[in-house]
């Protein structure tokens, strides 16, 4: 019967696929004390829903299995990800559509054909990093890599470049066997974190993360963390790209060079001038959308007071007047950061 779910698995398009069992994490605990310490910083959701992540009981009554998968968007090419002038970085994932819904709509496919594989009475339950699951706990589990000190699944073949989806069901499917750690002594990805977020092996500050400034904050971005941000837009790769397992890393059947719609670096200073609509229709189905315009645009403020030029003043010196008090700070923050590289008054 896993033969079949996996065969059908491939056939829809991902890249790796194991079974579970629809236990407690393991590291649940360690969870509990992460969301205790505040490292969650503003992801409340992570919070609210804490006892639901603890037990895929909940999430499924009944349920004996979790089915992951994993889709590769890793690239055959290298990614230039050094700073020019008033360029900002997006982060590899968000050079495609909008995954959950790629995905998504493949995940639901797969839990229709495990519902009608196990007869009357199964049930299965499809998510892609939208419901109150630790994909990542149970993808370890299934076998379909190792949690590597950068917090992040790393597959032996596809490194960490691998967007996680899961399946609960009724089910019962003999489990693969998870595998050990397998980073050693080294410590490339803790190194190469700009802001310090990974403040030991296997432990994220998101308080620190620039991934989360960029993405999930709502708020100002901190002045002590921003100058550390370089031209990073939305996302961080910096732990990602450090790990030595991407060395073999390609695209995989999902995500491969021809579904890209940027090549991953943005004009900031256009963006400034983008109005709402304007926002919209431009970034539309596309991963981009989740910080809205305003925090795209505060984004693009950090990104250009690091490594703007003297053609982006004149747009931070009008957003500098903005109604919105956080995003004219950001504005001057940059205008000023620029006039210091360029020795200007």
């Amino acid at each position: 019967m896993k033969a079949r779910i996996r065969e059908r698995a491939l056939q829809l398009g991902f890249d790796v696929f194991g079974a579970a069992p629809a236990v407690p994490p393991p590291h649940g605990k360690a969870f509990v004390d992460w969301l205790r310490a505040g490292r969650h910083a503003g992801m409340a959701y992570l919070e609210r829903r804490a006892a639901e992540r603890l037990d895929p009981g909940r999430v499924l009554p009944g349920a004996k299995s979790v089915l992951a998968v994993g889709c590769a968007y890793g690239s055959t090419e290298a990614e230039r990800t050094e700073a020019a002038a008033n360029e900002g970085i997006v982060a590899r994932y968000a050079r495609r559509l909008d995954y959950h819904k790629i995905m998504g709509k493949r995940l639901k496919e797969l839990a229709d054909f495990v519902q009608e594989l196990g007869g009357p009475g199964c049930r299965a339950r499809a998510y892609v990093d939208t419901g109150p699951i630790l994909e990542r706990e149970y993808a370890w589990l299934a076998g379909l890599g190792f949690i590597g000190k950068n917090t992040q699944l790393i597959h032996p073949r596809f490194g960490n470049w691998l967007l996680l989806g899961v399946v609960l069901t009724t089910l019962e499917i003999e489990p693969e066997r998870p595998l050990p750690n397998r980073c050693g002594s080294c410590r490339r990805c803790l190194d190469a974190c700009p802001t310090g977020a990974l403040r030991k092996p296997f432990e994220l500050d998101a308080t620190r993360c620039a991934a989360y400034w960029t993405i999930e904050a709502r708020d100002g971005i901190p002045r002590e963390l921003r100058g550390s941000f370089g031209n990073r837009l939305f996302g961080c790769d910096a732990c990602l790209e450090a790990c030595p397992w991407n060395r073999r890393s390609g695209p995989g059947a999902l995500f491969g060079p021809e579904t890209q719609w940027s090549s991953g670096r943005l004009d900031c200073a256009e963006l400034l001038r983008l109005e709402d609509e304007a926002f919209r229709v431009r970034f539309r189905g596309t991963p981009l959308l989740r910080p809205k315009r305003r925090g795209l645009v505060r984004n693009a403020c950090v990104a250009l007071g690091n490594v703007g030029g003297a053609s982006a003043l004149a747009s931070l010196e009008e957003l500098a007047n903005s109604e919105d008090e956080t995003l004219a700070e950001h504005a001057r923050w940059a205008a000023a950061r620029i006039r210091d590289r360029l020795g200007a008054p």
